[in-house]
């Protein structure tokens, strides 16, 4: 079997002859460190993207199978354009104040005022947001937030194509992201007064992000592209729960992965992944009534969740890719091995592939990540 053929029977629940060894990107910071150390070459990390060949030759280095955030997106003018949907195009990103200490506000592309610092890697403070009311929804962000054929990315669709339908590698169609984008564009704060204040306008908000996402995935499944799952991106959980009202979040924007699920249906999709960060329990039965059935990445985090907890909840309506904890890549050999061991009672489940919850971080070490692909091509 092919490795699509396998992560389709993993998921399918049907019997695999192979466990793909999987991973979620690596933070840039964690590559630089590595080729500091001679593991790689600085030429061999420039201009990394998710699934790109580059990447691969990477992962091949490591033991890795394949990223499984390999998915066709908007061509954009970044190279991480799937982070950019549904803006089309972004802001283009500027410093907006320097200060006497080194920091600067910078306006990102999504549109937010963010304060940084020279050599920071950790996630920016917001300090001012473009949208801020009905006027600037409408000046600055619904003239971006329209299907044009620009955004089709016509290459990569056409290099899928070309492989064939016996290719070994798998892609997904990426279905962006319903409420986790609006939510950076508003800020947690201004998001949470809207629903409150102007359920009108925060209904358009999520309509008009819903509908130009629907005729981007629905223009990518047209091409006749034999695609092997569909994602989302959220994030909109903490440690503690959802960053939005559950019931809230079924009326409002459940309704939109529904259509998406089910145009994806149509077109032979039936795996459909949603990766949100956190604790997600409260949110999880909202995505299975609507069609998304496999979470991801299932952070272990710092209350040692498991994916059997979520299959206790949920039975077997729900399929899991991730959950592997990525802080054991600090750790030692000692830890691999037993972090590998309480995986391999999660794969017995059955429709659960691991991966490493995150991006692996910059505190990896190298010939941790190379055992760790090493013995779980050996345990599996």
């Amino acid at each position: 079997m092919t490795l699509r053929e396998n992560l389709n029977a993993i998921l399918h629940y049907r019997n695999f002859d192979r466990m793909p060894v999987l991973h979620f990107g690596f933070w840039q910071e964690t590559l630089e460190k590595w080729a500091d150390e001679g593991h790689l070459t600085h030429e061999e990390i420039a201009g990394i993207d998710d699934g790109a060949d580059n990447e691969q030759a990477i992962a091949d280095k490591l033991g890795f199978d394949a990223n499984y955030f390999t998915v066709i997106h908007d061509k954009n003018s970044k190279p991480l354009g799937w982070y950019d949907m549904p803006l089309f195009p972004v802001f283009e990103e500027k410093i907006v104040e320097r200060y006497p200490d080194g920091k600067y506000a910078k306006l990102d592309i999504d549109g937010v005022i963010v304060l940084s610092k020279p050599g920071a890697v950790s996630i920016p403070h917001e300090v001012g947001h473009t949208l801020v009311d009905r006027a600037s929804w409408e000046k600055y962000y619904v003239p971006k937030l329209k299907w044009t054929e620009e955004r089709l990315d016509t290459e990569t669709i056409d290099k899928i194509k070309k492989m064939g339908p016996d290719r070994e590698r798998f892609y997904g169609v990426y279905c962006a992201s319903l409420y986790g984008k609006l939510r950076n564009y508003w800020g947690i704060v201004e998001l949470s007064y809207l629903q409150a204040d102007d359920l009108d306008l925060y209904q358009e908000c999520v309509d008009t992000i819903a509908d130009v996402t629907f005729e981007c995935v629905k223009h990518v499944l047209e091409t006749g592209v034999q695609l092997d799952f569909a994602h989302y991106w959220e994030d909109i959980c903490f440690k503690g729960g959802p960053l939005v009202k559950p019931d809230l979040f079924r009326s409002s924007v459940g309704k939109h992965y529904k259509r998406i699920s089910e145009l994806c249906h149509s077109h032979g999709i039936d795996i459909i992944s949603l990766d949100c960060d956190g604790y997600v329990d409260n949110l999880v039965p909202i995505w299975l009534d609507n069609g998304v059935n496999t979470m991801f990445p299932i952070e272990v985090g710092a209350w040692d969740y498991s994916f059997g907890t979520m299959r206790e909840k949920f039975g077997k309506d729900v399929r899991g890719v991730g959950n592997m904890d990525k802080r054991a890549f600090s750790k030692d050999k000692k830890a691999i091995d037993s972090e590998i061991d309480r995986l391999r009672r999660l794969v017995d489940l059955g429709g659960f592939i691991p991966c490493p919850d995150h991006r692996i971080a910059p505190d990896a070490e190298w010939d941790l990540v190379q055992y760790y692909c090493k013995r779980m091509h050996e345990v599996f």
